[in-house]
């Protein structure tokens, strides 16, 4: 046949066809020195490679992941930001964020890079603790979000407060 193009084969669904299930979708792209977007934890149930620069990582609704972008220009760094979202259900509302499909519970948004980095610090000191970050309560992604935009610094996520967070939730109906 001339004039027709052999049809490509993927390995897994097309990325519009994943809008259509009950999983959260985070699309990452890595470009050494340009553009890094980069999922730092979270536990995801699906990875779909489209490239060898993009791929996307699924997630069950509730779960918790870390999603990082960094992009420069050949003027310096143009965007630094760091999200904790949580992916939620289907029916339930959820905050719309770039590259995230369909959006998630967004537990902290931060931008700039000392924030960033500073929030890449405290999620090793709770790794520190053995403590899973994906884990942890949800509650405090939102102090560490609050405390940071105004200015002032965080209290460190304790064993103690771990602990107290899965009595509580296992204690829900």
């Amino acid at each position: 046949m001339t004039g027709t193009a052999a049809p490509r084969v993927r390995s897994g669904p097309s990325p519009s066809a994943l809008a259509s299930d009950h999983l959260t979708h985070v699309e990452l792209t890595w470009i050494e020195k340009k553009i890094e977007y980069w999922i730092r934890f979270g536990d995801d149930v699906h990875e779909q490679i489209l490239d060898r620069r993009r791929r996307i990582l699924s997630y069950q609704p509730g779960s918790v992941f870390a999603f990082v972008r960094w992009a420069s220009n050949d003027f310096g760094t143009v965007i630094s930001r760091i999200d904790i979202v949580r992916a939620v259900s289907p029916r339930q509302p959820y905050q719309t964020l770039p590259f995230v499909r369909p959006g998630g519970d967004i537990l902290l948004k931060l931008e700039g890079w000392p924030k960033v980095e500073h929030v890449l610090q405290l999620i090793d000191a709770i790794e520190a603790l053995n403590i899973d970050p994906a884990a942890v309560s949800p509650d405090h992604w939102r102090h560490i979000h609050n405390r940071l935009t105004a200015g002032h610094e965080p209290r460190a996520y304790t064993f103690e407060q771990h602990r107290a967070f899965l009595k509580r939730r296992s204690a829900q109906p």
